[in-house]
């Protein structure tokens, strides 16, 4: 599984625990489900020194200390989309499990020209709306950040939202927008105490409470009157369907 090892998973030494609680969805109604949230984190480049790596690091140690299960995919051999006859590619197969794993993720992306970066949007568009009968984002929360290396900027947060409402994420309302990033961080990849550091903080616990409240009712808030009319229709006759007739002649285009 294309995983990263977390380094010093349990150390935070910009974060003051006096004024965080160690479970911030005690007194919030569970489903039943006792498991911890299971979190995707998703970054924005493969630079050996990436801040959104590092960003995501920060927030995947602050989910551990509040008591989530966080898990962060590396793609730094993953395809471009259609690169690879039928998406056939280990690193495809990965991301598709995790977040059908993951019931909340985590999207962070440098800014570059003004949006966000290709490694980004490949990782989002290698995880289609339904693929097998099942939905690897639908119904999942969302939290999106961005890193910038000039003034603060919310460019890619806009983006990465509305890819969210598009993957029919419940995205929350907290976001974080990393100004300078360069100088953000220590020499170890370490994020220094600041307003921005605490706003990561903020974003992490917001998103937990967010997943543990969401996720006894996705079946119900994703239950959908037009999904449930396809189901019980009768068999697409590719031969006349319009939507059928262009999926086929991109995948003829595109040597599938």
């Amino acid at each position: 599984m294309r995983t990263r090892a977390l380094p010093d998973p349990d150390t935070l030494p910009a974060f003051d625990r006096r004024h965080a609680p160690r479970d911030p969805v005690l007194d919030l109604p569970n489903g039943g489900l006792d498991h911890p949230p299971r979190i995707l984190l998703l970054y924005g480049s493969l630079r050996e020194r990436s801040y959104s790596r590092f960003t995501v690091e920060e927030a995947a140690r602050l989910l551990r200390h509040f008591g989530a299960e966080p898990r962060i995919f590396d793609p730094s051999d993953l395809p471009l989309p259609d690169q690879v006859k039928g998406d056939d590619h280990p690193a495809v197969r990965d991301l598709r499990e995790l977040a059908m794993w993951s019931e909340g993720q985590v999207w962070c992306s440098p800014e570059r020209h003004g949006q966000i970066t290709g490694v980004m949007k490949a990782q989002i568009d290698h995880l289609p709306l339904s693929i097998g009968g099942l939905r690897p984002t639908q119904g999942r929360t969302l939290a999106v950040m961005q890193v910038s290396g000039g003034s603060q900027s919310f460019n890619a947060v806009n983006t990465l939202r509305l890819l969210g409402r598009w993957m029919r994420m419940f995205t929350i309302p907290n976001q974080s927008s990393i100004a300078k990033a360069f100088q953000e961080f220590d020499e170890n990849g370490r994020m220094r105490p600041s307003s921005y550091y605490e706003r990561i903080v903020d974003v992490v616990e917001e998103l937990v409470r967010f997943t543990v409240l969401l996720r006894p009712h996705v079946r119900t808030l994703t239950d959908r009157y037009s999904e449930r009319r396809i189901e019980a229709a009768a068999p697409i006759d590719v031969a006349k369907d319009l939507s059928a007739i262009a999926i086929a002649q991109q995948a003829k285009g595109t040597g599938r």
